[in-house]
């Protein structure tokens, strides 16, 4: 039993710590973008630079660590906002999330930009985001459609690129000119979802 405290101690400190790097990060992005550095990163959390690539090894390493938790605060968010509703809910009410996280939304079209070359090390986190993504999202359109609340007269899996394309659209958009309601026009684009009238579907409102 005391060798296997042991061995949790310093695992657990470890751990501990990685998750303050990360915390640290997250927030440094958020204030100041991609060019927060490591050594403000550093400063906040008390370490060493060099102390840094123990848990993370590259700047790109800890970059993509902070684009997933962004995700996972992102759909916290969104869940909390829209209990109960459809994805597609959540996904409008996480554009919120973004103007409110200016520097994590320029980090994410950054690499995404980059990510495109399949040498990049962000390469398969987004080619992996986008598949479960568009998974999701046309599994959820599905449901709709089948509940008469969205148009049934395209493909599932083509609305939900759709709309995949039209969110990172809008935050680009957004990122040129803060002034665009991002949030109000995804709301907007989701309402042309609607079925068609004299389609034959029975229309619902999407809420």
């Amino acid at each position: 039993m005391t060798n296997q405290r042991k061995r949790r101690g310093p695992y657990r400190k470890s751990a501990e710590r990685r998750e303050q790097i990360l915390q640290a990060a997250y927030e440094a992005i958020d204030e100041h973008g991609e060019r927060a550095s490591l050594q403000d990163i550093a400063d906040r959390v008390g370490v060493t630079q060099p102390a840094l690539t123990y848990y993370f090894p590259t700047r790109d390493d800890l970059l993509l660590a902070v684009l997933e938790r962004r995700d996972v605060l992102g759909k916290a968010f969104a869940a909390s906002v829209v209990e109960g509703q459809t994805l597609i809910d959540g996904m409008v009410a996480g554009t919120r999330h973004t103007t409110d996280h200016p520097g994590l939304a320029k980090l994410y079209v950054t690499l995404s930009a980059a990510a495109t070359d399949p040498e990049s090390p962000a390469h398969g986190y987004f080619a992996e985001r986008y598949r479960n993504l568009a998974t999701e999202v046309t599994r959820d359109l599905e449901e709709l459609q089948r509940a008469g609340i969205i148009r049934a007269d395209e493909p599932a899996d083509h609305l939900a690129r759709a709309v995949l394309a039209v969110l990172d659209g809008l935050q680009i958009q957004w990122m040129h000119d803060p002034t665009v309601d991002i949030a109000a026009i995804a709301e907007t684009f989701t309402r042309m979802l609607a079925p068609a009238a004299g389609s034959g579907q029975e229309e619902k409102p999407i809420d």
